[in-house]
């Protein structure tokens, strides 16, 4: 199944995407109306009450308690809006991205990392899938695109083993990790220049595990202003999408709602000759094979604001 949250006439709702169609423009939603006896009103509650609360969703369905409309009816959120803590990322997880970020810094890659590279996005950072992406030179003049599969925890864990790593899986989703190069070059670290207020558009929807078998072998593409940056496979990633969650749960109790961004393949702008940055009107589109699609536009902040 394929979840949204949308908002329509005012107000926030969880959807349910229907058909097979990938396309968002041609989606038909099922709003699920409020209910103050149900918690299943929002992603995280849908998340957070595992197989029942699925179980109550196609009940409510074939119940007709949902209110059907066109995709055009509604403005598409993040599927998680608001989530509980920070979207924990993965830092050069495709060879050919590692390298080219490290020619760029003129370090000569003997090895490939051998543990995984983490940091994370404030949760400020979230945007959704078709909207604007601010650009503010008071802040950053080098915004750059990366494609990535999201992996968003449906059951908390702690100590997990690979083998266990998918049972710990709601769905999955397309993240754009927007990344402003200068940031991160002057603090010499990643968060600040990963968590720059609406660098995170992801979605359009969450699609279910089950509707996707293995992660490992999922096509994902970036294109900007219709020309084609990035295309890779999953199959390429570093360290797997198990390997990652069970990681992770080493040091950290994973949560229901947390969002996982898996790593980018190359072709990202810093790494090109010459660098490529984003810039006002420019449109950024980011795909991922049995997912879907977003598109966002780069747009200059008024002055007005400044």
């Amino acid at each position: 199944m394929k979840f949204a949250t949308c908002r329509y006439k005012g107000a926030e709702h969880l959807a349910v995407v229907q058909g097979s169609d990938l396309r968002p423009d041609h989606a038909e939603l099922l709003l699920l109306h409020s209910s103050a006896r149900s918690v299943l009103n929002s992603m995280q509650g849908l998340i957070e009450a595992g197989a029942d609360g699925l179980n109550e969703i196609i009940k409510r369905v074939n119940g007709l308690d949902a209110l059907s409309v066109s995709a055009d009816q509604v403005s598409w959120l993040a599927p998680l809006p608001n989530p509980r803590r920070n979207i924990i990322c993965l830092g050069w997880n495709y060879a050919e991205h590692a390298k080219e970020s490290a020619a760029v810094k003129d370090v000569n890659i003997q090895e490939l990392p051998t543990h995984p590279i983490i940091f994370t996005k404030a949760t400020t950072s979230i945007n959704g899938p078709f909207d604007d992406v601010d650009y503010d030179p008071r802040v950053s003049r080098r915004l750059d695109w990366e494609v990535e599969l999201g992996v968003i925890i449906g059951k908390s864990g702690r100590h997990i083993t690979v083998a266990q790593a998918y049972e710990h899986i709601f769905g999955y989703t397309v993240i754009n990790d927007i990344s402003a190069r200068d940031l991160q070059k002057r603090h010499q670290q990643f968060f600040m220049g990963k968590s720059v207020d609406g660098t995170c558009p992801m979605g359009p929807w969450i699609i279910t595990a089950d509707e996707i078998g293995d992660p490992q072998q999922l096509d994902l593409s970036c294109k900007v202003n219709g020309v084609v940056k990035q295309q890779g496979n999953t199959r390429q990633q570093i360290f797997d999408v198990a390997t990652t969650i069970s990681t992770l749960s080493k040091v950290m109790t994973l949560l229901p709602g947390d969002i996982i961004a898996t790593g980018t393949p190359s072709g990202v702008g810093f790494a090109r000759n010459p660098p490529e940055y984003l810039q006002p009107g420019d449109v950024v589109e980011c795909e991922v094979e049995n997912i879907g699609s977003i598109r966002n536009k780069i747009v200059a902040v008024s002055e007005s604001s400044f």
